[in-house]
Parts: C-alpha cells; structure tokens; sequence
C-alpha cells in the first residue's frame, strides 16, 4: 500500500464524512427531523458515529489497496475508472446528507441512498474482482447502504402525506 494513495484516498473519504457530517450534526436535532414519522427499526442516533467511521476506514484501505494493485499491475486505465467511480460515490455518499437533512427532500433523499448501494456495489465488484478476498470487507458498505435506502424510503413513505 503506498502512503501517497492511501493520502489521497483518506483524504477523499475523510473530506466526504466532513462534509456529509455539516449537514447531520445541525440539522438531526432541529424540529422538521423531530417531526418526522421513523419505522421502529430505525438505529439509535449512537449508532451512526460509530458505524461511519468503520465504513469509511474500510473504504479507504479497500480502495487504497484496489487502486495500488491495478496501478502495479499495469492496469492504469482500470485504476482511473476505480478512483472516478470512488470520488462519484463519494459525492453521493455527502450528498444524501444534505438533501436529506439540510434540504428537508426525503423522497430524493432515498433516491440518492439507492443510486449511493448502486455505487457501493459496483466498488465493491470491481475491489473483488481486481482482489480477491481482500476486497470482501467493502461488501460491509453497499450491506449498509441498501439498509440506509430502505429506511430512507420507509421515512419518505410515512412522511410524504404530510
């Protein structure tokens, strides 16, 4: 793993869980949030900081690791399309965050949450594909991703008559 990548991909996904965190930390308290109708499964708040940063670890080395081994192997052009569909999903990933939260859109909120699972899979293929088991702890992102859009959609569902 070389430290530059593991840098630049760090970065990314550190810059991600900032961004995406602006959005959450004021507005998960404010009254609209408060208001809304949640399923009973819905995770409690303490939940949400500790599985992110897992997830984002995860996704920085998996990538790091990914990106540095196509790279090594002479595969350039697949470690380009690896990181562009990383910094795509990337945006996704804080984009939900204000849509949802800052922006109040539930229904394009689950919207985001399902094209953000469709991201995380496709990085999750291809970290497979170019390594093995050693990109089978990403499957833990896209796992969590597709819970986030079927209880994004169950809040938009509850909520959209209001």
């Amino acid at each position: 793993m070389r430290i530059k990548t593991l840098g630049a991909t760090a970065a990314a996904v550190g810059a991600t869980a900032i961004v995406g965190g602006a959005a959450t930390s004021r507005d998960v308290n404010s009254p609209w949030y408060a208001r809304l109708r949640k399923p009973s499964y819905q995770p409690p708040p303490k939940v949400f900081p500790i599985v992110w940063p897992l997830l984002y670890t995860d996704l920085a080395l998996v990538s790091t690791d990914t990106i540095d081994h196509l790279a090594d192997t002479g595969e350039e052009q697949a470690a380009r399309s690896y990181s562009a569909a990383l910094g795509l999903n990337l945006v996704l990933n804080a984009g939900w965050s204000w849509v949802f939260f800052n922006r109040h859109r539930p229904g394009l909120a689950a919207l985001t949450a399902g094209a953000l699972t469709a991201s995380s899979l496709d990085l999750t293929r291809r970290a497979v594909q170019t390594r093995g088991v050693r990109g089978g702890p990403l499957a833990a992102y896209p796992a969590w991703c597709a819970f986030a859009t079927v209880l994004s959609t169950h809040i938009w569902w509850l909520n959209c008559r209001r």
